[in-house]
């Protein structure tokens, strides 16, 4: 599969590229991946705004 810069690319394209990725993983990977978006997810949720 051909690298894409930045990460960019066509959605199905990237799709099948994170699918591959996803596959490689050992099951302790993708729990601890899945750990640190939560985690990031909380801290957007939570954090204080400013104007």
């Amino acid at each position: 599969m051909k690298a894409t810069i930045l990460n960019h690319a066509h959605p199905s394209i990237m799709e099948a590229r994170y699918i591959e990725e996803i596959k490689k993983m050992t099951p302790q990977q993708r729990f601890e991946k899945l750990m640190a978006i939560i985690e990031i997810s909380y801290l957007l949720k939570t954090v204080k705004k400013t104007n």
